[in-house]
């Protein structure tokens, strides 16, 4: 059964993955005590299914994980209907699909103004690196720019969402745990007193207009509020930054692809990006409880069991994706499901897509004959994979 902790398997989970699909059926790993689902059809009724939730389990209730407990128990993404129907409406109402398209002449404008930096880098130091001066620091600004954190500050919010999402891996360290204690009050606090300024001086950003926003007679309250803007730049800039980043490495070791990539920026950059997501997904696991007895591909899932979407095992199903260990940035039937499905599907997967098919054509025309500088570093994690360190010249 896999080691969620092996370094081997972390490095390339692939081929674990792959001997795991081969059960036909989601498999009981009893040292987690959860079934896994790495078949697509099953890992993708996991997300859809109804009697399957996202049940968040406070960590110990009345201790020092108070504001953790409540940034989970009150986002999008740790509740189930009636709540997240409620939380979804309002939310979206704020988010809305116009609204993150009008920010694309932002994203190129962002986006711009950090190549000119690595363009500087690149001609002081003979290299850069492409997650820390490009792929991490755009989402980032976008977000906080939507939400109106002031600029000053950035640099604080990569930190804490790196420290509370350690707690979605199989194992955090102690360590880890008192890392993501102590960013989740700051963080928390930190986004108290902007909604509390917002509301008495509010401006055009997503914050102000997340506490004045209203539907049938229901609002967000202040910690729903809180939880809302930490989730959007903890989830809303984790896929960015590991979808492109691990999709330029394998880029990078595939000549063919990079040569396509390069040659024609803007006529694959969708395409691309899909392929991205799906080929080395930024999300692997997603964690689900069975509210009433449920049957996943055979499995009885009983009431109170837990099961894993993989959903970067689905994403390389031979059943269902044409040469599936293959990279093909051109590939046109690409259902992945990187930005899971039913109803927790990623609230930001249209922010998360802007910035990716705005910043990859951007990057290859300035730099057209970009490569690996050195060997990437990888992030020792698996259920969100990426790169710390990704050095080109």
């Amino acid at each position: 059964m896999i080691n969620f902790s092996d370094p081997d398997f972390v490095a390339n989970p692939y081929p674990s993955l792959k001997e795991l699909r081969q059960h036909g059926k989601p498999v009981w790993h009893e040292e987690l005590g959860i079934f896994l689902a790495a078949r697509y059809n099953d890992a993708n009724a996991v997300l859809r299914s109804k009697t399957l939730g996202r049940i968040f389990t406070p960590k110990e209730p009345e201790s020092q994980w108070n504001e953790f407990n409540w940034l989970h128990s009150d986002s999008l993404l740790d509740s189930e209907p009636p709540k997240h129907t409620r939380l979804r409406s309002l939310v979206g109402k704020a988010f809305s699909r116009s609204r993150i398209e009008a920010l694309r002449p932002e994203v190129e404008r962002i986006a711009n103004l950090l190549l000119d930096e690595a363009e500087n880098k690149l001609a002081s130091n003979g290299n850069f690196d492409l997650i820390a001066d490009y792929a991490e620091p755009l989402p980032v600004k976008v977000i906080a720019a939507l939400l109106g954190f002031p600029d000053e500050d950035e640099h604080l919010l990569r930190p804490w969402s790196q420290s509370i999402v350690k707690m979605y891996e199989v194992s955090p360290s102690v360590e880890a745990q008192h890392e993501a204690q102590q960013a989740a009050h700051e963080f928390a606090e930190y986004v108290r007193a902007l909604m509390h300024k917002r509301k008495v001086e509010p401006g055009t950003d997503l914050i102000s207009e997340l506490a004045v926003v209203e539907e049938a007679g229901e609002k967000l309250n202040a910690q729903e509020l809180i939880a809302t803007c930490v989730l959007l730049l903890n989830a809303g800039h984790e896929a960015s930054v590991n979808g492109f980043g691990n999709g330029m490495v394998a880029t990078f070791e595939r000549p063919d692809q990079l040569e396509l990539l390069s040659k024609n920026p803007r006529g694959v950059a969708d395409t691309a990006i899909e392929e991205f997501l799906r080929f080395d997904a930024p999300l692997h696991l997603f964690e689900r409880t069975a509210t009433a007895d449920t049957e996943i591909g055979g499995v009885m899932v009983r009431e109170g069991q837990k099961i894993a979407s993989l959903l970067g095992s689905a994403n390389r199903d031979e059943t269902i994706f044409d040469r599936a260990d293959e990279l093909d940035l051109s590939r046109e039937q690409n259902p992945h499901i990187g930005f899971g499905a039913g109803i927790h599907f990623c609230l930001g997967a249209p922010l998360s897509r802007i910035e990716m098919s705005a910043s990859l054509p951007l990057l290859f025309e300035r730099f057209p004959n970009i490569s690996l500088a050195e060997t990437p570093k990888r992030r020792p994690t698996f259920v969100l994979r990426g790169y710390e360190s990704v050095i080109v010249d």
